[in-house]
């Protein structure tokens, strides 16, 4: 028999389990849940196994030395031991095991007081009922079913650190990502030292948060104010170049938007993005030419979100038509302005949310003055603050600010 309970019941208060790593605690929503299950995304590299290992070297640490266990099941121990030399970590409490019996692991673990729990991955575990090999849908899926399991019933957090595919999801089930409570993916270029801790679900949590890590000779380090270091390399009066004032979760991020036109060569022009949706950057170019009258047809169009981040949300969309439009006139831009602003079929530019806080970041990073859309002159707050502002309602005038 089930025992049903109202709404509106007493509920006991969970105190969460914080990581004295502020941008793991910030994704995560202020900590780690007891009895939470979190998979880890990311690219071969990446740095997913750093990051867990630094983690659970720094819960072990604290005073009341919560019991932490990383189980491997890609590399030997004395591979774990040097990256944990390596980054200063070899003299952590930190329980070390290589297994891939998930019925081993859970006997193990039920005679433990585990507080964290990393099975890294979940691709290389495996159950000897699953008449499959390890990596397979069922065997992942029966393997991280005995494992979540094990965590509600003990109350430990899991860590389940998962491969992902050429598309960048996770393998494996889809239900996988259903099963757990939060879903991260690791990001970044290879080429560029910064890596993105980005989740896509959190049930304790928000799910547009990011963490901004630096990856040195030491490992992970955090990065505190990533506005500055996006824009460190940065170069002024450079034409198809802007800054865009983003928000990612409950942070204002300004980044670098890079932008290239040049004729092409080719019956069909090209078009490449890192860092941005392609197909808002092909709707952003429609309306530049029917709306706004400009030839793109004949141009090759490169876009490039500076410092290896990822942007997806559509505010974002009257930066890149800045640098589109200055690269194709050979106009810079001035190198102490900010933009943001969406941009409508129509042509009409369409206000987005927070303006307050982009403007805030930007004033305090040292800019002067920001485009932003034409509905934020009836605000005050706006009016009244230390940028000056230059509103634009529609594509035709922007491309008549170049003139």
């Amino acid at each position: 028999m089930i025992d049903f309970v109202s709404l509106s019941g007493s509920s006991q208060l969970i105190e969460r389990i914080g990581t004295k790593i502020k941008e793991l605690d910030r994704v995560s929503g202020g900590g780690l849940v007891p009895g939470s299950v979190i998979l880890v995304g990311g690219d071969p590299g990446i740095g997913k196994s750093t990051l867990l290992l630094q983690t659970c070297a720094s819960i072990s640490n604290i005073e009341s030395k919560p019991e932490c266990y990383y189980i491997s099941g890609e590399e030997a121990l004395d591979q774990v031991r040097i990256r944990a030399k390596r980054l200063g970590l070899e003299q952590s409490p930190v329980n070390l095991a290589s297994a891939t019996d998930v019925r081993d692991i859970v006997a193990t673990l039920e005679k433990t007081n585990a507080k964290v729990v990393v099975i890294d991955s979940i691709q290389t575990m495996y159950l000897e009922e699953a008449e499959s090999t390890p990596g397979s849908v069922s065997q992942v899926r029966a393997c991280a079913y005995e494992l979540i399991k094990l965590a509600k019933k003990k109350g430990f957090v899991l860590f389940l650190v998962g491969h992902v595919t050429k598309q960048g999801s996770i393998a494996g089930p889809r239900v996988l990502e259903h099963m757990v409570d939060t879903v991260l993916y690791f990001e970044g270029e290879r080429g560029h030292q910064f890596r993105i801790l980005r989740a896509v679900k959190n049930r304790y949590g928000a799910t547009d948060e990011i963490g901004v890590f630096e990856m040195q000779d030491k490992g992970l380090v955090e990065v505190e104010n990533p506005s500055a270091l996006f824009l460190a390399e940065r170069q002024g009066n450079i034409s198809g170049s802007c800054v865009f004032a983003g928000i990612e979760g409950s942070r204002p991020v300004l980044v670098e938007i890079q932008a290239l036109v040049s004729p092409t060569g080719y019956a069909s022009p090209k078009r490449a993005v890192v860092g941005w949706d392609s197909g808002r950057l092909s709707m952003v170019l429609a309306v530049l030419e029917a709306r706004g009258g400009l030839n793109l047809s004949s141009q090759d169009v490169y876009l490039n979100i500076a410092g290896g981040l990822k942007i997806s949300e559509p505010a974002a969309d009257l930066a890149v038509a800045m640098a589109i439009i200055s690269s194709l006139t050979n106009h810079p831009l001035p190198a102490d302005m900010v933009i943001f602003g969406e941009i409508g079929l129509s042509g009409e530019i369409r206000a987005v949310s927070q303006p307050n806080l982009r403007l805030k970041e930007a004033h305090k990073l040292g800019f002067k003055s920001a485009i932003v859309p034409a509905q934020y002159k009836k605000d005050k707050k706006l009016s009244s603050s230390n940028i000056s502002l230059h509103e634009i309602g529609n594509v035709q005038k922007l491309i008549n600010w170049f003139n």
